[in-house]
């Protein structure tokens, strides 16, 4: 049988819970309202930014965003139509596909960047002393050791070679 959590584990999880559930929301009006994309566009946009030659295989771009390969088909669609990604066949294996970040989507990137920056640092950072984001950061890793082991999505944009985080936000 489980522990129960304590009183003050219960505080720090209803809280935890609470972020969870209103921060997707408050970074999706947002990026909706000025940049007309969703936060999960936003995302696959920002992982290619950020990836060699802004390109990566649909698995490895599926992995790095959290979703299912069906999912991220239709919303590299969707980009594709908006002329901000483009597919082809991957070069040293025709079996896979890869995904570009184009021109039109890298400038998408750059220009949606400074907005959602500025909602992440309103919302989150702002609200925090720099020693709290530091704990924060602690706290994010500790917990993502359990949820993550292979470091999948723990991978920070700007930790590939010629990435630069303050790009994509």
């Amino acid at each position: 049988m489980a522990e129960w959590l304590s009183e003050d584990e219960m505080a720090a999880w209803v809280r935890l819970v609470a972020v969870v559930e209103l921060l997707p929301g408050v970074l999706d009006g947002q990026l909706r309202r000025d940049a007309r994309v969703t936060h999960f566009d936003y995302h696959v946009l920002a992982m290619l930014s950020e990836a060699p030659d802004r390109t990566l295989r649909m698995t490895e771009l599926a992995t790095r965003t959290n979703a299912t390969l069906p999912r991220l088909s239709h919303v590299v669609r969707r980009l594709e139509e908006r002329g901000l990604v483009e597919r082809a066949p991957c070069p040293w294996d025709g079996r896979a596909t890869n995904a570009r970040l184009t021109d039109a989507g890298w400038a998408k990137v750059r220009a949606t960047a400074p907005g959602h920056v500025a909602t992440v640092r309103e919302h989150v950072i702002d609200a925090l002393t720099p020693e709290q984001v530091t704990q924060l950061a602690g706290i994010a890793d500790a917990v993502l050791r359990r949820l993550d082991p292979d470091g999948k999505m723990a991978g920070l944009p700007g930790d590939a070679p010629g990435g630069d985080r303050r790009r994509a936000g």
